[in-house]
């Protein structure tokens, strides 16, 4: 079951995640260096291996991990998404520009958790939607995050978590780095 949409703890989530989002220079930008210090195919800057929550690597190889912060975004967006999305319109909305957009969704292609789909208004185009998979990743990431800001509520009142709701609500809607 699903909390109202007036839930502060969502209206919260949803707020810390524009924020994030926006704070994102071209170069990545706040909380996505840990992608490019993470080594390739799960392992990390050393080459130890670093195993994940989403099912084995190709061909019986490491475990994959749902990735870098970088590929959560882009799942989110996906996700929040009424339609598929391009690949500049993801990387619009993760903070990222088109070379790393694409590889993000490449990567996404290879993992199972993205599709490229025809665009049927210009077929020199593509989409990106979510598999299956990448819906199914895309709905636990949301819900962990929903938990961690509920755990975080525990000592505040009602009528606090509102008006933290509110204030971040508005501060999102302005925030501009």
């Amino acid at each position: 079951m699903s909390a109202p949409e007036s839930d502060p703890a969502d209206v919260i989530a949803r707020a810390l995640a524009r924020i994030r989002t926006r704070g994102r220079g071209s170069r990545g930008g706040l909380g996505d260096h840990g992608d490019h210090h993470r080594g390739h195919h799960g392992h990390g800057p050393h080459g130890e291996h670093r195993g994940g929550p989403f099912g084995p690597g190709p061909l019986g190889g490491p475990p994959m991990r749902a990735g870098g912060p970088a590929r959560v975004r882009m799942l989110e967006a996906l996700a929040a998404a009424s339609d598929s999305l391009s690949v500049s319109e993801i990387g619009e909305a993760i903070g990222v520009d088109q070379p790393r957009a694409s590889r993000l969704v490449q990567q996404g292609v290879e993992l199972g958790l993205v599709q490229r789909q025809a665009d049927p208004d210009d077929a020199r185009r593509t989409r990106i939607a979510l598999t299956e998979q990448g819906r199914e990743i895309a709905h636990r990431l949301r819900g962990q995050r929903r938990g961690a800001v509920e755990q975080a509520l525990e000592s505040f009142t009602d009528p606090e978590r509102a008006e933290l709701a509110r204030l971040l609500t508005k501060l999102a809607d302005n925030w501009t780095p």
